[in-house]
């Protein structure tokens, strides 16, 4: 598997696996985390045209898809809880993966990691195999935060940065 940033060319592919996902996600306990039409289109075109999609690629072709950029995130600044650190710090969203591929999601936020040493990301409080590959790669639990429409989530973080 390979990583690279979204083309404008991988959009119908990436569309589809959020929509699975958000299928996936109803059959499997966590039917509120992804609305109809989460990710909206103009999300996905933006972060494409900002650069902050990223693809993960196998011999099949597109087999992730995700959100990744160093950056301070507004819904990161109040936390019910304790970040490890308050140092410049790596984030991903809406990352989601084709039902037939296995491991995507751990190879994806591994190379994020390897892009910035101190990543912070957050779940839904179902989203329990989410939850469960964060804990296997070594992110800590700090608490809770409010993402924009004050809906509650769970964030973790792993670092390097002493």
């Amino acid at each position: 598997m390979t990583i690279r940033k979204t083309t404008a060319s991988d959009f119908a592919k990436v569309t589809q696996i959020y929509a699975d996902a958000r299928e996936y996600m109803r059959e499997n306990g966590n039917p509120t985390q992804w609305s109809d039409w989460y990710p909206p289109r103009d999300m996905i075109e933006r972060d494409i045209q900002s650069g902050t999609s990223y693809v993960c690629v196998d011999d099949s072709g597109v087999a992730a898809v995700f959100y990744f950029n160093i950056e301070r995130d507004p819904t990161y600044e109040h936390i019910d809880g304790e970040w490890l650190n308050d140092e410049p710090c790596g984030v991903v969203h809406r990352i989601a993966k084709r039902l037939d591929v296995k491991g995507a999601g751990e190879f994806c936020v591994n190379w994020c990691f390897e892009q910035c040493r101190n990543l912070k990301i957050d779940t839904h409080k179902d989203n329990l195999p989410m939850q469960k590959l964060l804990s296997k790669l070594g992110f800590v639990y700090c608490g809770i935060i409010w993402v924009l429409d004050g809906e509650e989530r769970v964030a973790f973080q792993k670092t390097a940065v002493a």
